[in-house]
């Protein structure tokens, strides 16, 4: 067994410097006899480049494992983009075939060699079975499935080339190590060509055997790691019935999911190609700005309850989640859709009278139902609506929702702002001009009405232009018609005009300061929105829509508002309406550092609002029997009298008293955050209860 050792695996190595002597003098001995011989010389230099490909070809499959390795912290960006994708293999090996763990075949016709390689293999921990020929190892993998095949080529009256070609026939799992003791470039480079992972000629020694085994079996390891993550992914996005997709940073489709395909018309005949409007999707065009926006800022964007209409004519309601796509340095090299389909549950709120949201509107009052109801009227029809309702109610909003909810709603929606431009600019901007017409027009420029044309244009404060252009604009709302400034060329539009005011027209008609047939024109029919202070109810909605909208703005995650705050809030007329209390939820986030917002976070003046002042109560203030539905004391309170003044220290300490001094009770009874109350309790000294207690 000894002897056959050495013969197979070659004898114990001499020392290097001997080894390099004897291969320098015999790589002599066979160049000079080559001179001689030409056909000497072919064979020569065939066995280097021979030697020299095989090299390549490990280093080659060495640098692949390797990237494997490194890839498995940044496997799910590859495997995102293959979700969908009609390409991607999943092996179909353990179809019917019994799978063993770290199992080698071992293909050679010598049985002492068979022994000897065997041996080895076992001893290594690795579990190996043997086919002397190449049909019996036909029959074998036919009902085992192998971790690795190691074949000699030659195999008696076959080779093991065919078995290489017959395992790639099967598209079986299993890698191969083709053994050779005649090294042959053109079967070895065809063996390779046909999936061999490595070839080693004989004499093979033992240590060489084991790491090709090795290296095979963790390529291996890796490989099956990547291919069962991408399958489990694919199951998974397969079985999500929100369209996902992702997008490179030219708005390239790189992958979509069959939902994709259910929602938006998007299939994997469109992956590469650009996402435009081309993608028999009419609602493209919102989720194209959202992912610009995206990969502008590299922040998250949310739309909410977009309308659109699906391939066969049906309205759809779909909420959209936009997310940069990023690498393992954070670069951002995509964007990553995820659209929801909240059609059913749109319609189910609509019946019920019970939306919260229309599109970018905030609301679930009746007031705001009906809004809703209107809106949708309005959509079926191309008549000119009037906006009425005071600053910051939402009038833009409102000419949003028409226009998304109208036909139109894959034409330009033009806003412009009547009340912010003098009569010669705001001229110019709704009609255009042509060059020459004034000072400062060195070229033609189109008006927003030609920009706005098959759409919608939004005109905003429309009560404050002057007779003049009151003049002009009955005329294109009554002909559609108007010329540019400086310009004798009629131009017609066609387009649907949408106003907004925040007067009382009807008395601006009366004073003699609009034209009562531009009034009648232009109130068609009339949205009237109501101002915050009556529509209470929405009050807490809109305090949970902005802390949403500015946890993913700041970065933070506050999760409300204390009972004080909010009954600060509902007592409040806010004469700004939704814009201001947007602002003062905005400036709460900046000074706010705790998962709520409480008073000391808001403006000054909601501080020193009388507001502020806790409500008064009957309860004695010295019981410590604590109420749940009791309130402090103020300075009213009648068994204080008029002239006692309690301070802040002294209604804390009630509270605590009423409290058994458990902090967070007491906190909730004045109205506080816990963290204040903790602040306010070490100002004072409060930290530890009496004596007494």
């Amino acid at each position: 067994m000894g002897d056959y050792t050495r013969c197979v695996f070659g004898p114990p190595s001499p020392p290097i410097s001997l080894v390099a002597l004897v291969l320098f003098i015999t790589l002599l001995c066979s160049f000079l006899g080559a001179i001689q011989d030409p056909s000497s010389l072919s064979v020569f230099f065939t066995l280097i480049s021979l030697r020299s490909v095989a090299t390549l070809q490990k280093k080659e499959y060495s640098d692949r494992l390797d990237g494997v390795l490194e890839s498995r912290k940044k496997l799910i960006i590859p495997v995102a983009q293959d979700i969908g994708s009609p390409s991607v293999l999943i092996p179909a090996f353990s179809r019917g075939r019994e799978a063993l763990e770290n199992a080698i075949l071992l293909v050679d016709d010598d049985n002492s060699v068979r022994s000897v390689y065997g041996a080895f293999i076992q001893k290594a921990g690795f579990h190996v079975h043997m086919a002397e020929s190449y049909t019996e190892a036909l029959n074998i993998i036919s009902s085992v499935n192998f971790d690795l095949i190691i074949t000699d080529i030659h195999l008696g009256d076959n080779n093991g080339l065919n078995l290489v070609k017959e395992v790639h026939a099967r598209e079986l799992d299993t890698y191969i190590l083709v053994i050779t003791g005649y090294p042959d470039f053109q079967t070895v480079q065809e063996a390779l060509r046909f999936g061999a992972f490595d070839y080693l000629s004989k004499p093979i020694r033992r240590e060489d055997l084991i790491l090709a085994i090795h290296r095979a079996m963790d390529h291996k390891a890796m490989r099956d790691e990547r291919t069962r993550l991408r399958r489990d992914l694919q199951a998974i996005f397969r079985s999500v019935k929100d369209a996902i997709i992702t997008v490179d940073t030219q708005l390239n489709i790189l992958a979509v999911n069959q939902a994709a395909d259910r929602l938006c018309q998007l299939n994997h005949q469109q992956v590469s190609q650009p996402m435009t409007t081309e993608n028999n999707n009419n609602c493209i065009h919102h989720c194209r700005e959202a992912v610009l926006k995206v990969l502008k800022t590299s922040n998250t964007v949310e739309l909410t309850r977009i309308s659109c209409e699906h391939a066969d004519g049906s309205p759809l309601m779909i909420n959209v989640t936009v997310s940069p796509l990023v690498d393992e340095s954070d670069h951002t090299m995509g964007a990553v859709l995820v659209i929801r389909d909240e059609t059913r549950i749109a319609a189910l709120e609509r019946d019920l009278n019970a939306r919260r949201q229309f599109h970018r509107i905030v609301g679930q009052s009746a007031t705001m139902q009906r809004i809703y109801g209107l809106i949708e009227d309005l959509s079926r029809v191309e008549s000119t609506v009037l906006i009425h309702g005071e600053s910051g109610t939402g009038k833009e909003l409102v000419a949003e929702a028409l226009h998304y909810e109208s036909a139109r709603r894959d034409n330009p929606l033009v806003k412009i702002n009547c009340a912010a431009l003098t009569d010669t600019l705001l001229e110019s901007e709704l009609f255009g001009h042509v060059r020459g017409a004034f000072t400062g027009a060195h070229q033609d420029k189109l008006g927003r009405f030609e920009l706005a044309d098959k759409g919608t244009i939004f005109l905003d404060e429309i009560g404050d232009i002057s007779p003049q252009m009151q003049t002009r604009l009955l005329r294109v709302l009554q002909e559609r018609e108007f010329e540019r400034v400086g310009d004798t060329r009629t131009r017609q539009v066609d387009v649907r005009v949408v106003a907004a005011t925040n007067v009382n027209l009807k008395e601006r008609v009366e004073q003699k300061k609009f034209r009562e047939d531009l009034y009648y024109r232009l109130k068609v029919v009339v949205i009237p929105l109501p101002p915050l202070r009556q529509r209470r109810d929405d009050i807490p909605l809109l305090i949970n829509h902005f802390i949403n909208r500015f946890n993913t703005l700041f970065n933070k995650e506050i999760n409300g508002v204390t009972e004080q705050v909010l009954k600060t809030f509902m007592n409040n007329n806010w004469p700004g309406n939704i814009r201001e209390i947007q602002h003062v939820i905005e400036h709460a986030f900046v000074v706010c550092h705790q998962p709520v917002i409480d008073m000391d976070h808001l403006p000054p003046e909601f501080r020193d609002s009388p507001i502020f002042q806790p409500v008064q109560t009957a309860h004695n203030p010295l019981s410590t029997t604590y109420d749940q539905d009791a309130k402090l004391p103020n300075s009213t309170d009648q068994q204080s009298g008029p002239a006692h003044q309690l301070s802040e220290k002294e209604q804390i300490v009630i509270a605590l008293n009423q409290t058994g001094w458990v902090k967070a009770r007491a906190a909730r009874l004045l109205g506080f955050s816990r963290s204040t109350m903790y602040r306010k309790m070490r100002s004072y000294n409060l930290e530890d209860a009496p004596e007494s207690w």
